[in-house]
């Protein structure tokens, strides 16, 4: 976990994390009733070959968070718990909780509503694996796509780890449950060996699904049902326009994606922003004509950013621009 200026990385592993954490919610009397592994990293553990990789370290805590007291204690023993971990000869005395807020937060997030109610806490990485740790009481919607959908129960393996007086081996270890959240783990497991987009009311999805749906293409994932996807793409995109109507809104969401999806595969960007050109200018139904040819136009100038930094427009001599 990499700090912001002075601050010392920490160097600690994932399951002291979650120990410290789940013991300080169970002091606090926040029943923690599992954790499981989530997102690409759970996915990469089930499918190392998909060509998806991992990005963060998902973590999820499913608690008892009955009230904006429980979700205000869990914010400030998660920042308590970052003390433990800084290296021999920090002076802990004067750094406060926001302090390390500052030094060690990517981002925070706090969802409350009827369906749904759940905290993030981002602990950054430079390298773009953050440690992202998730407290749910309750989350309708956990997944994108099939092929994102797999959660794995780690309470066994920490068990194992905490009571094992011997190693792990081949012939010596906890059993550990994966399942999938879109509901069929033999269906969703195939889509993600055979590379294969599938999904259901994307509408629900914050955002529509598009980025990623987009972001599965380019990495050479293809729809299992041509014909069912290219319906669902107008659904993404009607989502997507709902939740980012604003231009400004839309860049900021497209530049903080491409920063944090693609910054091991600067050469990708310009494939992906082409794509998700063309997704948009066939499938968006539910704009004006003035509003579509704004977003496109964004899409067309962050693709033309994208190639000058790659230095792939030697001089402005060489670029022509079409216009529709």
């Amino acid at each position: 976990i990499h700090g912001r200026w002075s601050f010392p990385t920490l160097e600690v592993k994932p399951r002291d994390i979650v120990n410290v954490v789940r013991s300080r919610m169970e002091e606090k009397r926040i029943h923690v009733r599992e954790v499981r592994l989530n997102g690409s990293a759970a996915s990469y553990v089930l499918h190392e070959d998909s060509g998806l990789g991992w990005k963060d370290l998902d973590l999820i805590f499913c608690a008892e968070l009955k009230g904006e007291m429980e979700f205000q204690i869990v914010k400030e023993l998660v920042l308590d718990s970052l003390l433990d971990f800084l290296p021999e000869g920090v002076n802990k005395e004067k750094i406060t909780p926001l302090t390390l807020k500052e030094a060690y937060v990517q981002k925070m997030v706090k969802v409350c509503n009827d369906s749904d109610r759940w905290s993030l806490i981002s602990l950054s990485n430079n390298r773009g694996k953050n440690v992202e740790l998730k407290f749910v009481d309750s989350l309708r919607r956990q997944f994108e796509f099939s092929v994102d959908s797999f959660q794995i129960r780690l309470d066994s393996l920490l068990l194992f780890y905490e009571c094992s007086e011997h190693p792990m081996a081949a012939t010596f270890h906890p059993t550990i449950l994966g399942e999938s959240v879109y509901g069929d783990f033999p269906t969703a497991l195939d889509h993600l060996r055979r590379r294969l987009i599938c999904t259901r009311s994307p509408e629900e999805i914050r955002g529509g699904g598009l980025l990623k749906y987009c972001h599965l293409l380019v990495r050479g994932f293809r729809a299992a049902s041509d014909v069912e996807m290219k319906l669902l793409q107008r659904y993404m995109c009607s989502r997507f326009f709902i939740d980012f109507p604003d231009v400004s809104e839309q860049r900021r969401k497209l530049e903080s994606y491409l920063q944090n999806h693609f910054e091991d595969l600067e050469d990708r960007k310009y494939d992906y922003l082409e794509t998700l050109h063309k997704v948009v200018q066939e499938s968006t139904v539910c704009l004006m004509g003035h509003e579509r040819r704004q977003t496109l136009s964004l899409i067309s100038s962050l693709a033309l950013r994208v190639l000058a930094e790659q230095n792939a427009i030697p001089n402005a001599a060489n670029v022509t621009c079409f216009y529709q």
